[in-house]
């Protein structure tokens, strides 16, 4: 059986690829599903998979992402709009919201839902931080202001990264899961 990882991303399937590795393999599909507006990543993702698995038209399975920015001292804000945010507001100005609070907690979190014939599963992953002002030349996204043990992300090689990483967890309790099955 092969998993089918509905992304545009290649980094995203070369992660999914080392966690399946030795379990099934790991074949990226381009497929533009729908992604429904709502505050949960858990609906957007299920959403997503449960789509993409019936509109591709295969037996093997189906893995979609999906992913955000939570600020604490936001209510959560921009969360599964963090895409939407950065296009439109930018990281600058996020950081410029969330500067004048005295909590400037955040976390990343992923979802990863998985579909097949039998329905669909969504596993978790979060690493918790904090926002400080941009540094930091790597990355992308909101890399530059998120801060964990004292580097950003933007400042972390890819391996530091992918050490700590929110998808790499939520990989981690799938793969779990998939190899139990």
């Amino acid at each position: 059986m092969t998993v089918r990882f509905v992304t545009g991303n290649e980094g995203k399937v070369r992660e999914a690829r080392a966690y399946l590795e030795g379990i099934d393999p790991v074949e990226q599909i381009e497929y533009d599903y729908t992604e429904v507006q709502c505050d949960s990543l858990a609906e957007i993702a299920a959403y997503g998979a449960r789509e993409a698995f019936e509109e591709l038209g295969s037996d093997d399975p189906v893995l979609v992402d999906d992913a955000g920015l939570f600020v604490d001292a936001l209510g959560g804000f921009p969360g599964p709009y963090s895409a939407y945010v950065e296009d439109t507001v930018g990281v600058e100005r996020l950081w410029r919201l969330a500067e004048a609070e005295e909590n400037r907690r955040a976390r990343f979190r992923t979802v990863l839902a998985y579909a097949d014939e039998n329905g669909t599963e969504t596993f978790d992953g979060t690493v918790a931080g904090t926002l400080v002002a941009p540094r930091g030349d790597g990355g992308f996204g909101y890399d530059p202001i998120f801060e964990y043990n004292g580097q950003t992300m933007a400042e972390m090689s890819t391996e530091e990264k992918n050490a700590i990483s929110h998808r790499g967890r939520a990989l981690a309790a799938f793969t779990e899961w998939y190899a139990d099955r």
